[in-house]
């Protein structure tokens, strides 16, 4: 009886082995992917509309999706330990390019951001976002949790180096994203609240600092427009009036597809980039705009899902990392063409 159960048993339990789906072999969430590709779906209706139906900006940025589907598919198939101990490399390249904008970038609107390559041009800075939170991700892991004292500075430091060679170019809505992917992931790994408030109130007694010495007129006019965007509305204050009065004009069920007066007669600055939101509401309403936004909480939480279901420090902090950096960026587009933030130019 021993002997016919030993021989059977391989076998039941060669039944009840449940087979991988294809793209738990490649590593995809599929349920994140169908959230993404809906949320992708969505935006190329609306583009099509705020580049008044000129296909080129549809071609464009199905190539760009393309490249960044590829493109994740392909990292997706490292191992989490690859991406950690490369972390150190990808951020040390992405401030080495940083160093070569400031002596060999070249300019675009009074500011100096790109690298050219011949073959293309380059914006360090957005290697940055990722290079940041893998890198803090990384170092973190390998410390005792909470981090200590020691720690949290060289975290600061390392932040602090990428952050400011981005706000020198001038660049200060992408610098204060890419501290933040590296700020949020130092909170996930447990900073002490005393820290925390340590950090609020040397950030608040160094606001003049920032006010007369770091920030630039431009960015001052920006923060001051904020307030009032009245004083100046046919400058300075344009783009906010025009995006408040799209946003407002669309009611609960907006004015349909392609009929929206702000964006079709050019009123709206930026239309297919970063006042993109301020078209959806204008032709798609209230109803529009809260349909983007239940597709973005989906892909919060279920990056956040993942960030909980992760193994490894590393991969719990990466994950909860990017996905509220992606918040952060959700947010200060919809507070800047809302008026609620200063216009940054976050697309």
């Amino acid at each position: 009886m021993a002997r016919d159960f030993q021989r059977r048993l391989p076998e039941a339990s060669q039944d009840l082995k449940q087979k991988d789906s294809i793209w738990q072999r490649l590593h995809i969430d599929l349920p994140l992917l169908v959230i993404l590709l809906s949320v992708v779906a969505y935006g190329l209706i609306v583009l099509y509309s705020a580049g008044a139906g000129e296909w080129h900006y549809i071609k464009r940025q199905s190539i760009f999706l393309a490249m960044g589907f590829v493109a994740m598919m392909v990292v997706a198939q490292f191992k989490l330990h690859v991406l950690e101990r490369y972390a150190p490399w990808l951020y040390l390249l992405g401030v080495i390019m940083l160093l070569g904008v400031m002596f060999f970038g070249v300019g675009a609107k009074g500011a100096q951001r790109w690298l050219d390559l011949k073959v293309t041009r380059v914006q360090p800075s957005e290697l940055m976002r990722i290079a940041m939170p893998l890198l803090i991700s990384a170092y973190l892991a390998k410390r005792q949790l909470p981090p200590r004292f020691m720690h949290v500075v060289i975290t600061l430091a390392l932040v602090a180096v990428p952050t400011l060679l981005i706000a020198k170019q001038p660049d200060l809505g992408t610098s204060i994203l890419v501290a933040t992917s590296g700020l949020v992931i130092l909170f996930f790994a447990g900073l002490r609240w005393r820290y925390i408030l340590g950090a609020a109130l040397a950030l608040a007694g160094s606001a003049p600092l920032f006010w007369y010495v770091l920030l630039h007129d431009y960015q001052k006019t920006r923060i001051m427009t904020l307030f009032d965007p009245e004083a100046d509305r046919w400058g300075a204050g344009w783009n906010i009036i025009q995006s408040k009065t799209a946003i407002g004009s669309g009611g609960v069920e907006g004015k349909g597809w392609m009929q929206g007066t702000q964006s079709q007669l050019d009123f709206l600055p930026e239309s297919h980039t970063d006042f993109m939101i301020a078209v959806l509401a204008e032709e798609f309403g209230l109803v529009g705009v809260l349909t983007l936004m239940v597709g973005y909480l989906l892909v919060i939480w279920r990056g956040l899902w993942i960030g909980i279901k992760a193994q490894s420090t590393f991969g719990r902090l990466l994950a909860g990392g990017v996905t509220f950096t992606f918040f952060v960026y959700v947010f200060v587009n919809i507070g800047m063409v809302s008026g609620l933030l200063p216009v940054v130019g976050v697309p």
